[in-house]
């Protein structure tokens, strides 16, 4: 005991609206919580972290590509988290800290339920057209967290049935 191995920044919102619709205060928040939040979050927890330490924040494959209107403040929340989690990669890379980032797509949660009214929209974009499961995605967390993870940093794994191939 006496120190933090594993992060999981995986809090987020969704604020869908175009641009000339958006609001400030919705655009703020989604970044508040999409990227302030990872950040702080990290500060505090590498403080606790040593040799073997990993970061691992949930992100999204609309940081790629942003695949339908209205995805200005979540996709940049999104895509900017890939950034900071590369500079998170450099900066405590030489304490043997990893961090990535996983970006599911359509996954079957409250957030985006598989049988809700965006879902067969959604499907219409994938290579394997349904929705993942909570469990991929957390499988692929599990690894990164696990030993076999222990030589990837900065990177962003994609986990979305191929909507983005």
């Amino acid at each position: 005991f006496g120190r933090l191995d594993i992060l999981v920044n995986s809090a987020g919102v969704w604020r869908a609206a175009p641009i000339d619709a958006l609001s400030l205060a919705d655009f703020d928040e989604t970044m508040e919580v999409n990227l302030r939040a990872p950040f702080v979050a990290t500060k505090a927890a590498a403080a606790h972290m040593g040799e073997g330490g990993r970061i691992i924040s949930i992100g999204s494959n609309l940081a790629e590509r942003a695949t339908d209107t209205g995805l200005s403040a979540y996709s940049a929340s999104k895509a900017a988290l890939v950034g900071l989690t590369k500079a998170f990669a450099r900066d405590l890379g030489p304490r043997g800290i990893t961090a990535n980032v996983v970006h599911p797509g359509s996954t079957d949660t409250d957030m985006n339920p598989a049988a809700g009214p965006h879902a067969e929209h959604q499907r219409q974009k994938m290579a394997m057209p349904r929705f993942g499961t909570a469990d991929e995605i957390a499988g692929m967390v599990a690894w990164l967290a696990g030993p076999e993870g222990r030589f990837v940093t900065g990177t962003a794994l994609t986990i979305d049935g191929g909507a983005n191939a």
